[in-house]
């Protein structure tokens, strides 16, 4: 089992990569950390085997994006793949100090409404599923964070910029709240995703190495690593042992929930809460 760094092309689906992952791989179990849209790049964490019981624990984690927001056109999807609803000018002649100034304003916590042609689920059925349906579709707003908004390059209708977020939110509809604070249309047309908590984009396979089942060993991360977010407590033989048995076990270490045990060597026992000295496995990885 592990976790794999992927790069994912335009025009594949999250759901294409897994299918992609799991065939060429010959694994049974594969997932993902977070969807990226067919028409975006970038970083897409898998977990294939008995790794995918982590997905859980990497998929709240920050992202960063580099993206290019075209002002004047609002889109129903607000990217590329949507029917144009609106077209102004009113971003002629909008100062790229303006635009700055504007998306320094937008870092913080936000509320904001996910896409009608999004993954949210609306009675159990993604919301963009409904749409295409013709089925009006209301999404409750929420709040999300953006930890740094920096702005990349203007170049006329084009604005090319940069976000550090908090998990669940959409850049499309950063893009729309950009035109809107300047008065005027505006959908995303490019998005990468380059970080994913500590994992990068850098490091990732590109998919025709996963095709062709030879993904690069840099790509490919150990259960312990690719929770190296959490705080780990290392366990001996004999607490190991118990633990994988589904006992709590005696450690003078910090509280902790959600928290890593592992061997020695980087080999995961559970996945556990620790309270008052007190080590509780809830998903075991070894056998007993």
């Amino acid at each position: 089992m592990g976790v794999l760094l992927v790069d994912k092309p335009p025009g594949r689906t999250s759901h294409d990569v897994v299918a992609v992952a799991r065939r060429a791989l010959g694994v049974k179990k594969a997932g993902h950390a977070g969807t990226l849209d067919p028409f975006a790049t970038g970083l897409l964490v898998l977990a294939t085997g008995r790794a995918t019981r982590l997905l859980e624990y990497l998929a709240g984690l920050d992202k960063e994006y580099e993206a290019t927001a075209r002002l004047g056109v609002a889109t129903d999807s607000h990217d590329p793949e949507g029917a144009r609803t609106a077209e102004d000018d009113h971003w002629t002649g909008i100062a790229a100090a303006r635009i700055r100034e504007v998306a320094a304003g937008m870092v913080g916590s936000l509320q904001q409404t996910p896409p009608v042609f999004s993954a949210v689920k609306v009675g159990g059925v993604p919301a963009h599923r409904r749409a295409r349906r013709g089925e009006r579709v209301t999404l409750a707003p929420r709040e999300v964070t953006v930890l740094a908004l920096s702005i990349l390059d203007v170049d006329l209708p084009d604005v090319r910029f940069a976000v550090t977020c908090s998990s669940g939110t959409y850049i499309r509809s950063l893009a729309v709240e950009l035109g809107e604070r300047l008065g005027t249309a505006c959908h995303l047309t490019a998005l990468r995703r380059t970080r994913v908590g500590a994992f990068h984009v850098r490091d990732a396979a590109p998919l025709k190495s996963i095709e062709a089942a030879r993904p690069p060993s840099g790509a490919w991360l150990g259960p312990v690593s690719a929770l190296s977010h959490l705080p780990h407590v290392v366990v001996g033989a004999r607490e190991a042992g118990l633990l994988a048995s589904g006992r709590r076990v005696h450690a003078d270490v910090p509280d902790a929930d959600p928290a890593v045990f592992a061997l020695p060597g980087d080999r995961l026992v559970a996945i556990g809460a620790v309270r008052n000295g007190m080590l509780a496995p809830r998903k075991v990885f070894r056998r007993a």
